[in-house]
């Protein structure tokens, strides 16, 4: 809890005026209740040149939101276990090139599903890599789009109301079939779920307890977990979902104590289990930005940090070459995939300023982050609202973030 520190804009070489149009721009998304809030960060060299609340914890009431806030950042999960995987990597306790059924052993017997109905046996077997990449032939269970993730939605196949829990999660998902041999497209999905498991079988410890001790703790994320405990439950803020076709929006989750991140979940999702601050978040971009150090603290090796930013896509190829037809949090035009996150490929193709290289992800209820090497950029948004497509205020922060530079 407390004030993030920040400098003159000036100072990281960004226009202070310019910067002011992020929260005028955003401000009739709220006014219009679109949104019930926009938080906004911009640092360049480590240093926070932008810095802006707008909106209330629940829609047209609550208490303004503030660098307190707490917020269910969904699929920002997933660079967290992608970070905690390579950990274990570094550490020889795993492979990208290893059979994932050598850590969850009923994987060892999966099958596809042809377009014809028909199951089959995969080409090859899935990799830890396919995990991080999303390669694996997983699918979710919100994907409407094949007879496999119907088959997700007739078992309830869906972490949020698993009954049992990450191991027996998992387990369910080796028995449903596959919608594309590992290594054949690209389809978001559970693989971060998936790779969780993973990070608890090389570790010996729960997904939980090596986040907390492995990377919330030294990074001082006190207020980052797969829950909310009582004493800062009350920061919790409210989320709510658009319904697509008749532009209602309506609470899906209550703030505070009636949320169901009040007490632990059954599953911890690395795909998507975490609520998080701004402030925190921005700790782990830090690191992330510094070569895989903060404060002294080390989590990864500079080399580590190049290797899962580069596209991990055959061939070089983006999201789009290799799901077209598939959700992504992230623009898929230009954009390849690293080991946990959109890594931007080619400028030109995503149709707004940027840098290659720029990584990337965001979260179902509308969060986003992304670090841009070359301009030493890194850029935060939070709020509540599902889907994250509702709206494209991802881009437009990202307009007005680019115009803001002065050197």
């Amino acid at each position: 809890m407390g004030a993030i520190e920040q400098v003159d804009p000036a100072e990281a070489g960004l226009n202070a005026e310019r910067l002011k149009r992020i929260p005028a721009y955003f401000e009739t998304y709220i006014e219009k209740r679109k949104l019930p809030c926009v938080a906004a960060l911009v640092a360049r060299g480590g240093q926070v040149a932008h810095l802006s609340f707008q909106g209330t914890t629940e829609m047209g009431s609550g208490r303004p939101i503030d660098a307190d806030t707490i917020y269910r950042i969904y699929s920002m999960t997933k660079p967290v276990t992608s970070v905690a995987a390579m950990m274990l990597f570094e550490e020889g306790a795993l492979r990208l090139d290893h059979e994932v059924y050598r850590y969850i052993p009923e994987f060892q017997d999966v099958l596809v599903m042809g377009e014809d109905g028909r199951l089959q046996k995969p080409a090859r077997a899935m990799t830890v890599r396919d995990l991080f990449l999303h390669t694996s032939g997983l699918t979710y269970s919100f994907i409407v789009q094949t007879p496999v993730d119907a088959l997700y939605r007739q078992r309830k196949l869906e972490y949020s109301t698993w009954k049992g829990d990450l191991k027996s999660f998992c387990e369910a998902l080796a028995q449903a079939p596959l919608v594309f041999s590992p290594g054949d497209r690209w389809n978001y999905s559970n693989s971060t779920d998936v790779l969780g498991r993973v990070v608890e079988v090389a570790s010996g410890m729960s997904l939980d307890r090596f986040f907390q001790s492995r990377i919330f703790g030294p990074l001082g994320m006190k207020d980052t977990g797969f829950h909310v405990p009582a004493e800062s439950i009350d920061r919790l803020m409210a989320c709510y979902a658009r319904n697509p076709d008749t532009g209602v929006i309506s609470q899906a989750d209550a703030p505070g104590a009636a949320s169901r991140y009040a007490s632990a979940p059954n599953v911890f999702s690395g795909g998507g289990g975490l609520a998080s601050t701004i402030g925190d978040y921005f700790r782990f971009c830090l690191m992330l930005a510094g070569g895989g150090e903060l404060d002294g603290v080390r989590i990864l090796s500079p080399k580590t940090l190049e290797f899962m930013t580069m596209n991990h896509l055959p061939g070089n190829k983006t999201l789009k070459d290799m799901g077209d037809k598939t959700f992504s949090e992230s623009r898929m035009d230009g954009s390849g995939f690293g080991l946990g996150w959109a890594v931007t490929t080619d400028v030109v193709a995503t149709t707004q300023p940027g840098s290659v290289g720029t990584y990337s992800w965001g979260g179902m209820a509308s969060t986003f982050f992304w670090i841009d090497p070359v301009e030493d950029i890194i850029a935060i948004q939070m709020t509540q609202l599902m889907p994250s497509g509702a709206y494209p205020i991802r881009p437009q922060l990202q307009q007005l973030v680019y115009a803001a530079i002065d050197d």
